[in-house]
């Protein structure tokens, strides 16, 4: 790869930059001090979220880490046992915090990250001094390291009864919940419904460049306010940030219907091509999770060769790639990475 070249970044969709329309906005955005809360742009955020997922109230937060471990801490305490999808991101790629700062411990629960009801009564754990004893149960929509997999809205509603029924809270990272409303074409509203505690990013698909919110009820934002000061999470005039987020729901939900359908020309292109294998079937967001055969290598060596070739992925097994599309690679430039690829 000559310097001249252009790279074709499919890390992640969180590698997106501002367009000169966000940082306008940014940079006119009329901010004040957001710990004393007299950030109007954060205000306005906060609102416009708590709105769009039915909810009472919301939080702004740096980071989807953050409001995770935010809602942890709000839904359970340290000693419980959470109920986790297999490679959730609260138990994978937090950094341990659910067991530092929350001080929970965690059961996965076996799928693609995506569970039923009967697993969920199967593994709850009464309240008894010899084990921790259940009372959460974390959804991730889309589920990350599943591929950008929807949740099928039947069994949710399923999971969401049985942990009523067992007297469980339930939390929803919907960090890519933006992305299932778009694929299943309904509110985000409808996809929240049910849970006492919702994150959502700003910062993947939706092109912001920092950002997220814990949403749920009034008293529990209020228990969230505290927590966000005791992780650093409290910022001054933030509403610099707020107002990408604010122009990012503006402008760039409607658009991940671009996003999913270049994540199926992807998968559709590696499918044919030799030396890889895609499940098609399962791209239902922005994520292609590609299984390289040994005779191409191991999947490090593939992103190695493709990075040469200006064609940026991320190894996330021995054999398997996973590619992210977003709005800083339009259909032509996935099209060219599939060709690349191919060649790697």
């Amino acid at each position: 790869m000559t310097p001249a070249t252009p790279v074709i970044d499919l890390r992640s969709d969180t590698v997106t930059r501002p367009s000169p329309a966000m940082r306008r906005a940014m940079a006119e955005a009329e901010v004040g001090d957001d710990v004393l809360g007299d950030d109007p742009t954060v205000r306005r955020l906060q609102d416009r979220v708590a709105d769009l997922l039915g909810t009472e109230a919301a939080l702004f937060v740096p980071s989807g880490t953050m409001a995770n471990q935010i809602a942890l801490h709000v839904n359970a305490r340290p000693g419980d046992d959470v109920l986790v999808g297999r490679s959730a991101h609260t138990y994978t790629f937090e950094a341990g915090a659910g067991g530092a700062f929350a001080g929970v411990q965690f059961t996965v629960l076996d799928g693609d990250g995506r569970f039923s009801a009967a697993q969920v009564e199967a593994a709850y754990k009464p309240d008894d001094h010899h084990a921790p004893p259940t009372s959460l149960v974390v959804v991730e929509n889309t589920h990350n390291m599943g591929g950008g997999l929807c949740w099928d809205r039947d069994a949710l509603a399923g999971v969401l009864a049985a942990a009523r029924r067992l007297g469980l809270r339930a939390h929803l990272d919907g960090a890519r919940l933006w992305n299932a409303a778009v694929a299943q074409g309904v509110p985000e509203r409808d996809l929240a419904a049910g849970f006492d505690t919702v994150q959502v990013c700003l910062s993947k698909g939706l092109g912001a460049p920092a950002g997220s919110l814990i949403c749920g009820r009034a008293d529990d934002i209020r228990r969230a306010h505290r927590l966000r000061k005791m992780l650093g999470g409290a910022m001054r005039q933030v509403g610099i940030l707020a107002a990408a987020g604010l122009f990012a729901l503006d402008h760039n939900r409607a658009r991940l219907a671009d996003d999913h359908a270049n994540a199926r020309l992807l998968g559709e292109a590696l499918a044919n091509a030799d030396g890889f294998s895609v499940d098609v079937d399962r791209i239902h967001t922005n994520i292609v999770l590609v299984d390289v055969d040994v005779s191409r290598g191991t999947a490090a060596d593939v992103a190695r060769r493709a990075a040469h070739r200006g064609v940026l992925v991320v190894p996330v097994g021995p054999q398997r790639l996973r590619l992210v599309t977003h709005y800083d690679v339009d259909r032509a430039a996935c099209a060219r990475a599939a060709e690349l690829l191919a060649a790697a």
